[in-house]
């Protein structure tokens, strides 16, 4: 048994709006924050793989471009921070802990600190709006993964972990993203503004990883699969008609996808946003808003794939082009989580809940089923109906 745990602090029983909940943890990927960093954080992303490091040092060459720094830590802090103001300025006392997939402070280390800190009923929140597995259910197997290794170093009692519902279709998250469409609508040169497109973007994953994403319960003919498109088709529809709400403008839109990562033979979800942009081009469309509807953050994706590689496709297209702000820090945002975690809790103690949502679809489900997002091999998934870890 490790020092840390044998230390561990008596639980204190949850009390307050939060209750059973005693923390909240901010599960995110993590990032480099150094040039030295680059590979060996590559190499945590893709272990297992096999990739050679003389290959990571290529995939890596873009974090070079930016002094070998991922934004994604530094805007996580900002985040942390604005969780913790919100919950103090509330009145939830639930301290708000951070870890992270693939570098510091990781997951594992954070999940021994919590357990010292004599934390027993966990609520995660992750970076992550939609289903899929590389948004969802990965992060759950990362938790089974961390309990595992907890109860391996003989922690007396392991902490219970659940997942925060998917909020994609939260006001907190939607309201936002539509007010960075019209501040960027207001960098447009005018005459070309009431044109413009709108260019939902995400990343893309494989077309077979979509197609069992979910489930989505009422809205598909056996109840399961489609749901990362759906999801972000549904939000894209939130977002486009509050934008035509506010300036009286039906501006075209299609959700498109970036960061492609995959073998060449393996369908993605496609078309690409440099495609998109060209397609625009030869069709006349005088402008383009890209909206990162996908991202939490304006993580190194974001930085790249929209600001450098995107922007310099638009350039040489001639097609002016603007990005729209992701959600960050944003005060209506962390308000999100905290209604998440207080909506969560109630259901919990077995009260009714009303619950805020957008669009169509209706609220995610709390516990991802059986089977839910799976991966090509089984592996152990926490805060779900099939966790080993209930």
């Amino acid at each position: 048994m490790s020092d840390q745990l044998r230390a561990a602090a008596a639980p204190t029983p949850a009390r307050g709006p939060a209750a059973p909940y005693d923390a909240l943890l901010l599960l995110s990927f993590g990032g480099p924050e150094g040039p030295d960093d680059v590979v060996p954080f590559l190499e945590n992303v893709t272990r297992g793989r096999g990739i050679p490091r003389e290959r990571l040092k290529e995939v890596g060459s873009h974090y070079y471009g930016f002094g070998g720094v991922s934004p994604i830590n530094a805007q996580n802090r900002e985040l942390l921070e604005a969780l913790r103001k919100d919950f103090a300025e509330q009145g939830v006392d639930v301290p708000v802990y951070w870890g992270n997939r693939n570098w510091a402070p990781y997951l594992d280390d954070v999940m021994r600190e919590m357990a010292a800190d004599g934390r027993r009923r966990i609520a995660v929140l992750a970076t992550s709006a939609y289903a899929s597995y590389s948004g969802c259910r990965q992060y759950r197997e990362n938790l089974a993964d961390a309990l595992a290794l907890l109860e391996r170093e003989g922690a007396a009692e392991l902490p219970r972990v659940d997942k925060l519902r998917h909020y994609f279709n939260h006001p907190g998250f939607l309201q936002p993203m539509a007010e960075g469409v019209l501040a960027a609508l207001e960098q447009l040169p005018e005459e070309v503004r009431a044109g413009a497109h709108l260019a939902f973007t995400t990343h893309s994953i494989p077309t077979a990883a979509a197609d069992t994403s979910g489930p989505v319960p009422g809205h598909t003919a056996d109840g399961e699969g489609g749901a990362y498109v759906r999801q972000h088709l549904d939000a894209a529809a939130v977002i486009a008609d509050a934008v035509r709400a506010e300036t009286g403008l039906e501006l075209p839109w299609r959700l498109v996808y970036q960061s492609r990562s995959g073998a060449p033979h393996i369908p993605w979800l496609e078309p690409d946003i440099c495609d998109h942009l060209e397609e625009l081009h030869a069709a006349g469309a005088p402008a383009v808003v890209m909206v990162p509807i996908g991202f939490v953050s304006d993580h190194m994706e974001v930085l790249y794939d929209l600001d450098t590689e995107a922007a310099a496709k638009a350039a040489e297209l001639g097609l002016p082009a603007v990005r729209s702000a992701t959600v960050g820090a944003d005060p209506r945002f962390a308000a999100a989580v905290r209604e998440l975690l207080l909506e969560r809790a109630a259901v919990e103690r077995g009260e009714a809940v009303e619950r805020c949502a957008l669009g169509r679809l209706g609220p995610s489900h709390d516990v991802c089923p059986v089977g839910c997002c799976p991966a090509r091999g089984a592996r152990p998934a926490a805060a779900g109906a099939d966790s080993p870890y209930a």
